[in-house]
Parts: C-alpha cells; sequence; structure tokens
C-alpha cells in the first residue's frame, strides 16, 4: 500500500497487524478505566462503611462496629490487595508491556505514525464525497 501523505508502505498484513496492535492497547486503555472505576466505586463504599462504623459505635453497637474496624475495613478487594496496589499492579505490569510493544511495532513497521487504518479510510471516504 502506498498512501499520499507518506505514509510508509505496507501490506495489508502488516496494516492489518499494526491495526490489531493498536485496537489491543485501546482496548487494554478501556480496562484500565473500569479498574479504576473500580478503585473509586470501592473506595466511597469503604468510606460509607466507615461512617457506619462511627454511627453503630455511637449508638451502643459495639460489636457490629467492632466487626467493621477489625474485619471489614482493613481487608483487601481481592485476598490482601486493596484496589490501589491492583491498579498499579496492572499499569506497571500488562498495560505498560502492551503499550511498549505496540509502540514498538509501530516504529519498526510504520516509522512512529499511529492510526494508519483509520487514516486510510478517511482519505477514501473524503474521496468519495468529492466525486
Amino acid at each position: 500500500m502506498t498512501d499520499t501523505d507518506d505514509t510508509p508502505a505496507l501490506s495489508e498484513a502488516e496494516l492489518a497487524a499494526l491495526h490489531e496492535a493498536e485496537l489491543g492497547v485501546e482496548w487494554m486503555r478501556r480496562a484500565h478505566g473500569s479498574l479504576v472505576e473500580v478503585h473509586h466505586a470501592t473506595g466511597h463504599a469503604m468510606d460509607h462503611l466507615h461512617e457506619a462504623e462511627a454511627t453503630l459505635r455511637e449508638h451502643g453497637h459495639t460489636e457490629l462496629a467492632d466487626q467493621l474496624r477489625d474485619e471489614l475495613l482493613p481487608s483487601g478487594a481481592i485476598e490482601d490487595r486493596w484496589t490501589y496496589d491492583l491498579l498499579e499492579t496492572f499499569e506497571s505490569g500488562i498495560l505498560a508491556d502492551v503499550t511498549d510493544y505496540e509502540r514498538l511495532v509501530r516504529e519498526q513497521l510504520a516509522d512512529g505514525r499511529r492510526h494508519l487504518t483509520e487514516r486510510r479510510q478517511e482519505r477514501e471516504w473524503k474521496r468519495r464525497a468529492g466525486e
């Protein structure tokens, strides 16, 4: 494929592979956003439980308040891991690795250019509109 806007010449297979790598990063970023949402929602839930502990204690329900304080509030969301830890692990692990890999593919195949498939589609649709 040769483009008129100085994009590198790529075979259809190379273009498809590059596009799939870009989509992989985009979906990984969406997963990251979902983890951020889980992190925030869990934090808000824990804040409400903390308030419940104080109110229960204030009204003489010490056993229930102690259960919140000792068992639920300090516990992790998944095993002993809190959501910030899960988020940080995701960011420094798979998200960073996939992003770095996509950048490498893009640099080697497309001189670092992004969204070649979309650029080609945009040019084609604009060309068709001009007919």
